[in-house]
């Protein structure tokens, strides 16, 4: 089967550590890798991109075509993507950019690659415009060395926390935002609809795989050993099932936020993080003393 144009692209980068020929020569390319809105599968795709500070941005132009590139799509429903820049690897949020701050970074890019004008002039949509922004909430670090899993379960709970945390912050300063736009005649709010739904969603899978990988493997395989737990495994698959349930709840609320009720928003919010960070708090407390011996990472088998 012969090899794809993007696939030839993507094999040329990887061996010249970023530098390719052809159309890309002399180019600012990167491979960004989306998890299928629908297949669940990891798709990478060639892409050119422009620097605006510490974010990196990449057009969703698709030659000017009239239908979106199926990279886009597949941010919306996966935001956390993996980027591949010369020789270095890492995750990003993918955040599309909305109303004023979407014209300005779009501005940004045709000054610095002209092409991207004559794109938007081959079709009637409006191209998107994506920030590749750090995926970790802010003024996160991560431990320098974890030698135990009891650490590298609390290095989860603390980056959770300080995903939620980002979520409320950038949800108060929408909120904020909103309010003092009304009246007639008013311009428009700041368009952070979609960075609150991008984080929120990241937050909410990441969530969501932390507590299926507990539910499957973690927690199976502790109380094999410690059996006189039953009743705490069960309190923890409960509370599970009320964390999901009020996940599925923020995330519908978020899928409109231009119009959503602020304190109906702010309450599921609160009932979220209090849910949650009270759970995380028992999980810490039964769990942790169990795991502190357990050497992190595992042993590769013999």
């Amino acid at each position: 089967m012969p090899t794809s144009f993007n696939q030839s692209v993507i094999e040329e980068f990887r061996a010249n550590a970023g530098k390719v020929g052809g159309p890309f020569e002399g180019g600012d390319l990167l491979l960004l890798t989306t998890t299928g809105a629908r297949s669940g599968k990891e798709t990478t795709t060639p892409l050119g991109y422009v620097r605006h500070g510490d974010a990196l941005l990449v057009i969703g132009s698709n030659l000017g075509a009239p239908r979106h590139p199926d990279w886009y799509r597949n941010l919306l429903a996966h935001p956390v993507v993996r980027v591949e820049l010369g020789t270095r690897t890492f995750q990003a949020l993918a955040v599309p950019a909305q109303g004023e701050r979407r014209e300005e970074l779009f501005a940004h890019a045709v000054r610095t690659v002209p092409g991207y004008a004559d794109y938007q002039a081959r079709t009637s949509r409006l191209l998107p415009v994506v920030a590749l922004e750090r995926a970790e909430p802010e003024g996160w670090e991560p431990p320098r060395e974890i030698t135990t899993l009891a650490g590298k379960v609390r290095e989860v709970h603390t980056w959770l926390r300080g995903q939620l945390h980002q979520v409320k912050t950038e949800a108060d300063a929408h909120f904020t935002a909103s309010a003092a736009h009304r009246g007639p005649g008013a311009p428009p709010p700041p368009g952070l609809g979609l960075q609150i739904r991008q984080r929120c969603l990241a937050f909410c899978q990441a969530l969501e795989f932390h507590h299926t990988g507990e539910d499957d493997h973690l927690f199976p395989g502790i109380a094999r050993y410690h059996p006189h737990l039953a009743d705490t495994f069960a309190r923890l698959a409960g509370e599970h099932r009320t964390v999901a349930r009020i996940q599925g709840e923020l995330v519908a609320l978020l899928a409109d936020i231009g119009i959503t009720d602020p304190e109906r928003f702010h309450t599921e919010l609160a009932r979220m993080s209090t849910e949650l960070n009270a759970h995380l708090d028992y999980e810490e407390e039964q769990i942790l003393p169990l795991l502190a011996d357990v050497p992190w990472p595992p042993a590769p088998p013999a």
